[in-house]
């Protein structure tokens, strides 16, 4: 007569349940996003006459891409929200370097 095992060390393991992605990120959606930001952040940064305005307009433009990112990640297009997304990050953080760089020179907050 065999033993029957205890339990403690089970002899196979249970398979793990599989998850999927039901809305996956794909490259062209997420390039897609990428050069839409760039665009809306482009033709925003076309309006600025100097640096404070450029700061203002990219903020701006900023904030209302990523409402729309956030709506779009929510109810529609997760790679096109995720591109759209970094490339606004990319924008803040140039703006962002110019701004700090005219700080560091002149002593002058560029922003007021």
């Amino acid at each position: 007569m065999g033993r029957t095992p205890s339990g403690l060390f089970p002899s196979r393991t249970p398979p793990r349940p599989t998850y999927r992605e039901p809305h996956q990120v794909r490259p062209g959606q997420l390039a897609a996003g990428l050069g839409a930001g760039a665009v809306w952040l482009a033709m925003f940064a076309l309006l600025a006459g100097d640096l404070r305005g450029l700061g203002w307009w990219t903020i701006i433009a900023g904030a209302v891409a990523w409402l729309v990112a956030a709506v779009l990640a929510r109810h529609g297009d997760r790679g096109v929200a995720a591109g759209l997304a970094v490339a606004v990050a990319v924008g803040w953080g140039i703006t962002t370097t110019l701004v700090a760089l005219r700080w560091a020179g002149t002593s002058n907050w560029p922003l007021w």
